[in-house]
C-alpha cells in the first residue's frame, strides 16, 4: 500500500510540554511544528484574566515565532454539559473562549461535552442537546467551530447527535487514539462517518488492553466519575484497560487513517497531544518527525 502524501500542517499542544505557555511555545518551534493549540480555561490564557492589550501581546508573540494557532482547548471538565445547574456558566465561559480564539487568530475551540446518552429521550440527552444547540448557533454566527473531541461514544452515535443541532457550529475534533483505546471504534470508518463535521484533529496513539466503561474515563452525570484529565493521564500511563503510546507504536493505522482524511478532503491541522511519559519533549519531537515522514 502506497503511503499518503501528507500536506497537512503539524501542530503541538503547548501544555503537553509541561513547562508553561511561553516556554512551551518556544519548544513547539524548536521541534519543528507549524502551529500550536493552547488551553484557554484557566491560568495565563483564561479569557477572564486577559485584557485587550494582553490579547494583542499574545497574538503578536505567537506570530513573531512564526507559529499559527490551530485551535484553543476549551474543555471545562466535570460532567461536560450534562448538568443543567452548571450549564449556564459553562456555556457563557465557552462563548468567551470562542471570542478569545477569534481575537488570537483561530476559529476552532476543542472540548469534551460528556458522553452522549444512547437514549435520545433521556433528561441528560436533552440537557446536552440544548446546551450544544445554543453553542452551535453562537459559533455559527461568528464563523467559528466548537469542536467535540471523539472518544466517549462511537462515531455513528456522535454523528446522530450532531445532525440534530441544526448548524455545523458544533463540529468535531477527531482523536483517533481515544477511539482505539476506549470504545474500540475504527478511526478510518469514523473519519468517513464524521467527514462533514471534522475541523481539527489530534495526533495521538494508543492501545486497548481490555474492556472499560467509558463512564469510568470520561465521567457521567449521576455516575461517580467526572472528566478529569490528570486521572485520564494516569489511566493511559499505567492502567489495565488502555495505554497511550508514542505515535506510530499503537493501534492507529496511520497510513489508512491519513489516507481517509485525504479522501474526505480534510486539509486542517494534525495536532500532536502527549499526555503521558517522562520525556514529553522527546516524544513530541519524534511525533513531529513521524508525521513529516509522510511528506517525503
Amino acid at each position: 500500500m502506497t503511503l499518503p502524501k501528507l500536506t497537512n500542517k503539524i501542530g503541538v499542544i503547548v501544555d503537553s510540554f509541561q513547562v508553561g505557555v511561553k516556554e512551551g511555545l518556544l519548544k513547539a518551534k524548536q521541534v519543528g511544528a507549524d502551529g500550536v493549540q493552547m488551553y484557554a480555561v484557566h491560568g495565563e490564557l483564561d479569557p477572564a484574566n486577559l485584557s485587550t492589550a494582553a490579547r494583542k501581546e499574545w497574538k503578536s508573540y505567537i506570530e513573531g515565532l512564526g507559529l499559527d494557532i490551530s485551535a484553543l482547548v476549551g474543555d471545562l471538565g466535570g460532567h461536560g454539559f450534562q448538568d443543567p445547574a452548571e450549564n449556564r456558566a459553562k456555556i457563557d465561559k465557552s462563548k468567551r473562549i470562542m471570542e478569545l480564539g477569534m481575537e488570537l487568530g483561530t476559529n476552532i475551540i476543542t472540548t469534551h461535552i460528556g458522553i452522549v446518552p444512547s437514549d435520545r429521550n433521556s433528561r441528560v440527552y436533552e440537557t446536552m442537546h440544548m446546551a450544544c444547540e445554543e453553542l452551535a448557533r453562537y459559533a455559527n454566527g461568528m464563523n467559528a467551530y466548537f469542536a467535540i473531541e471523539t472518544g466517549p461514544e462511537t462515531s455513528a452515535h456522535l454523528k446522530s447527535f450532531l445532525d440534530g443541532l441544526g448548524t455545523k457550529g458544533v463540529a468535531v475534533n477527531f482523536d483517533p487514539a481515544n477511539m482505539v483505546m476506549v470504545t474500540g471504534d475504527d478511526p478510518v470508518q469514523g473519519v468517513h462517518t464524521l467527514k462533514e463535521y471534522i475541523v481539527h484533529t489530534h495526533a495521538k496513539d494508543g492501545v486497548k488492553l481490555g474492556h472499560i466503561d467509558p463512564r469510568d474515563v470520561y465521567g457521567y452525570y449521576g455516575y461517580e466519575a467526572e472528566l478529569d484529565h490528570e486521572k485520564i493521564a494516569e489511566m493511559a500511563e499505567s492502567g489495565s484497560a488502555f495505554r497511550e503510546v508514542p505515535l506510530g507504536e499503537g493501534g492507529v493505522d496511520w497510513t489508512a487513517y491519513l489516507r481517509a482524511l485525504q479522501e474526505i478532503g480534510y486539509n486542517g491541522y494534525l495536532t500532536i497531544e502527549r499526555e503521558v511519559g517522562t520525556n514529553p519533549e522527546g516524544d513530541i519531537g519524534k511525533a513531529v518527525q513521524f508525521l513529516k515522514g509522510f511528506r517525503a
